[in-house]
């Protein structure tokens, strides 16, 4: 501690009983001390010294960014400053694609700009076709769609010099461009259908419907409300910080690969149920209680750790989900479309119990982004394996944006987490027939 009436320094004071030795080390950025001062405090010289142990990085920082500020006690997402309200009240999705993809919103020219170059990229080539028509015709879209963004990496050998900052813009452009497209080819290919090829004078949002959706020659018009809704769940779910898949596509860049492969990497780490597959989670719990009067039986069982509440609670928010408010809005609008998800009665009950329950409240169990999203996409008509897909299309922004960034920044390297190794020691070979 400081001596009294002596400024309080700006560092952190380490005693290692061991040694009996004294150390101090600097804090930044108010609450972060960089683990490399660690490796000072050692018993001998020839020590490693030491280093932290911190599975699944729960509270570890491997970046300083500027892309996305979360502040969970208080419910606070913002992207590059801009609170997720606004940007979901006043913003379009490629609007917030360039704010992430640039640091700012875009003036009116480079906006312009910025939409025509995307849309006139969103046709892909036609040797992709070949590659999805060799799926199963059962095959998850989500599987389907992980190949088919690997695969242009070979399309595009060029996008291998991630150092041309130039050349990355045109790879970051495609890349966001084709992924509706890609998307929905994977759609078709799971419905057995033909592909839809992209109308340059649609919107991102209604292009994607209408690929996804268009039957024979006739023309496609999308509802408005149904195309406003996928724009704002498309913003909600650009970026989320240093999640599992941000921090797959940044880790993979580290090693200079091309974006191509790194997104497709991403992906995979989206695909898994833990991370991708939250929002199907939490339809199959409402199909399951059936009906609002099985809703009391349901939470009981929820109490007693027999069963788990899917959609709730979040592990960066212990408060409520910025986005899940601005879903549940979006949803009356769907609805108001579609006709009332048969589901919705159960969720609005369990989100009322939820939020009014001691014993939910002190587990912070509030609603998250997941919680509404799987009742909007069915009542789109989007089966459950398109659910991640969903997700992948525009958190494509946010991982390029992540990616950008690290290859920006000078203090990155080639990822190269440390273990704590506690297998056996040395150990001579034994000769087969003596085991």
């Amino acid at each position: 501690m400081a001596d009294s009436g002596t400024e309080p320094r700006n560092t952190l004071s380490v005693r290692d009983n061991r040694t009996g030795k004294d150390y101090e080390l600097d804090i930044h950025e108010g609450n972060v001390i960089r683990s490399m001062d660690l490796r000072q405090i050692r018993v001998h010289d020839d020590d490693f010294g030491m280093m932290a142990y911190d599975p699944a990085f729960t509270n570890t920082a491997s970046t300083r960014s500027t892309v996305t500020e979360i502040d969970g006690g208080r419910g606070i997402l913002r992207y590059r400053g801009y609170p997720i309200e606004q940007l979901a009240e006043k913003s379009s999705f490629l609007e917030v694609a360039y704010l992430l993809l640039k640091g700012e919103l875009p003036k009116e020219d480079e906006l312009d700009s910025w939409v025509h170059d995307v849309t006139y990229h969103t046709y892909i080539h036609e040797n992709i076709t070949k590659l999805l028509n060799g799926f199963r015709y059962d095959a998850h879209a989500m599987g389907i769609l992980i190949s088919s963004v690997g695969a242009l990496s070979t399309f595009y050998p060029e996008a291998k010099e991630v150092d041309n900052a130039e050349n990355r813009w045109v790879q970051i452009t495609r890349m966001v461009a084709k992924m509706p497209t890609l998307a929905a080819f994977a759609y078709r290919h799971h419905q057995g259908l033909p592909y839809i090829y992209p109308e340059n004078e649609l919107s991102y949002t209604a292009n994607f419907l209408n690929m996804l959706f268009r039957i024979g020659v006739s023309e496609y018009e999308p509802n408005p409300a149904l195309e406003r809704a996928l724009d704002i769940l498309f913003i909600l779910h650009a970026d989320h910080e240093q999640n599992c898949s941000t921090t797959t596509m940044r880790v993979i860049g580290s090693s200079k690969a091309d974006p191509y492969s790194a997104l497709a990497g991403s992906m995979a780490a989206l695909y898994g149920p833990l991370h991708g597959g939250a929002n199907e989670a939490v339809l199959r719990m409402l199909k399951e209680i059936g009906d609002v009067k099985h809703i009391p039986a349901f939470m009981e069982s929820v109490r007693k750790g027999e069963r788990r509440l899917m959609g709730f609670g979040h592990r960066v928010y212990k408060a409520y989900d910025p986005r899940a408010s601005i879903i549940k809005e979006a949803a009356h609008d769907v609805f108001e479309v579609t006709g009332k998800n048969p589901l919705l009665e159960i969720a609005l009950e369990l989100e009322k119990i939820a939020l009014q329950e001691d014993y939910f409240v002190e587990r912070n169990l509030y609603p998250n982004v997941d919680f509404y999203s799987g009742l909007i996409y069915q009542a789109m008509g989007f089966p459950v394996e398109m659910f991640p897909v969903l997700f992948a299309i525009p958190r494509t922004v946010g991982w390029l944006s992540q990616w950008e960034e690290m290859l920006e920044d000078g203090e990155q390297k080639i990822a190269r987490p440390r273990q704590v190794y506690v297998g056996e020691g040395e150990r001579d070979y034994v000769p087969l027939g003596q085991r």
